[in-house]
């Protein structure tokens, strides 16, 4: 055991967590190095409870379909649906499947039950409408922009009719091809039609922008909020698709830089709402550069978390977690020369890191990257622990009700 490093470890409380920060943060984010893995819900939904109940924060934000979430806000703030339906039409990914994620949505309605709306938790997806498989169409934000927007301005400063949108998505299936996920040749995003939409979709946010007054005077805040969220994503969409289209090298690159700019931007925009927290994957929410392997070539981009904080600084705090093993996955105890294997060493089950005392414990040890035998799975990158704010790191994992959830959603980054 390197000395030093148990001065640098905590137990999981949330009073811990808040004094590893310099102050409260605006954007609260935990990380996760896989999907699904029961353990690391519940700590989730343990710190978040609290971090709702006695920190102030009034936003829990998923790495989810940020149009699907709609569902789930309608629902905890004002009872809108059953929680069996909001858990199938309110999630992305397959998220709705996780217990704790149910859980989740339980607590933060009865939360809120009898609340004022300035005291209620909301909920928020901050993924776009993406797939592993492909993206949707972008006719759900597009029609509810336009929608929106015919409400409340003069009709001759719309730049068309909801006929000529209608006209011009054509049928949603051959935006969702998932063949145009590996053949560009099958995506839509640059036909004539697709570029006339991005034309269209940039007009109808620019009007938003331009109406500003006149439509936070007419709107309830959830109107205006949800408004702004439709141009974003209309805009993320046709930019998603335009890409995929693309048949160039940099295609994938340019793919997945585009999601975390529209996680990004959806983050930023619940921020300026209310004190928020952010569930997500580690290599969303890290402020260094995300890299990974896809089609066997090296892929790198700026996490969305990295864009987060170049644009609010202090106001982003983000905490990795880290797994010893997880055993239903052939992932075994870590060696002990990278960072996982020297915390597995510390006899707690699981426990808060101070990286910045870590890394002063570790200045004469320079711990190697773990390779992780499933895919599923991403190690911490020692080079990445001066910025982090905490590791979470949870020794062993054990089979349960997420191990049953399809590999392939589980292993989605």
């Amino acid at each position: 055991m390197t000395p030093g490093i148990t001065a640098a470890v905590h137990a999981v409380d949330p009073a811990a967590v808040m004094r590893l920060l310099p102050t409260r943060p605006r954007l609260l984010a935990l990380g996760e190095p896989t999907h699904g893995e029961d353990v690391l819900l519940d700590i989730r939904n343990e710190l978040f409870r609290h971090f709702v109940e006695h920190e102030g924060y009034r936003t829990i934000a998923l790495e989810s379909d940020c149009l699907m979430g709609l569902v789930v806000d309608d629902h905890v703030t004002s009872g809108t649906g059953t929680l069996d339906e909001v858990m199938e039409r309110g999630f992305s990914h397959e998220w709705g499947a996780f217990a704790a994620n149910r859980e989740l949505v339980r607590w933060m309605r009865a939360f809120n039950d009898g609340r004022s709306e300035s005291e209620r938790v909301r909920f928020a997806g901050f993924d776009g409408p993406l797939e592993i498989t492909g993206a949707a169409s972008p006719r759900q934000a597009l029609a509810a922009l336009h929608t929106y927007l015919t409400a409340r301005v003069d009709a001759a400063l719309l730049p068309c009719t909801a006929e000529t949108l209608d006209g011009l998505l054509g049928a949603d299936e051959r935006w969702t091809d998932s063949a145009a996920m590996t053949d560009p040749s099958r995506s839509v995003g640059q036909t004539p039609d697709a570029r006339q939409l991005r034309l269209l979709a940039d007009d109808l946010t620019a009007l938003l922008d331009a109406q500003t007054p006149q439509l936070v005077a007419t709107s309830t805040p959830d109107e205006w909020h949800r408004a702004r969220l439709y141009g974003r994503t209309a805009v993320g969409l046709l930019r998603y698709h335009f890409a995929m289209a693309d048949p160039s090298p940099s295609r994938m690159a340019r793919l997945v830089a585009l999601r975390d700019s529209m996680m990004a931007a959806n983050l930023l925009a619940v921020a300026e709402r209310s004190p928020t927290l952010v569930n997500a994957h580690n290599g969303h929410l890290q402020r260094n550069r995300s890299t990974m392997r896809m089609g066997g070539l090296p892929v790198e981009w700026w996490s969305a978390g990295a864009i987060v904080a170049a644009r609010i600084g202090e106001e982003y705090a983000f905490l990795a977690t880290a797994l010893g093993t997880i055993p239903h996955q052939g992932v075994d105890a870590p060696p002990p020369d990278t960072v996982e294997g020297l915390l597995y060493a510390l006899p707690h089950e699981r426990c808060l890191v101070d990286t910045r005392r870590l890394a002063g414990a570790l200045a004469d040890t320079t711990p190697v990257p773990r390779v992780s035998p499933w895919y599923g799975y991403a190690p911490l990158d020692p080079a990445h622990l001066a910025d982090t704010d905490g590791i979470v790191f949870v020794k062993d994992t054990v089979s349960g009700k997420g191990a049953d959830f399809d590999t392939s959603r589980r292993a989605r980054f």
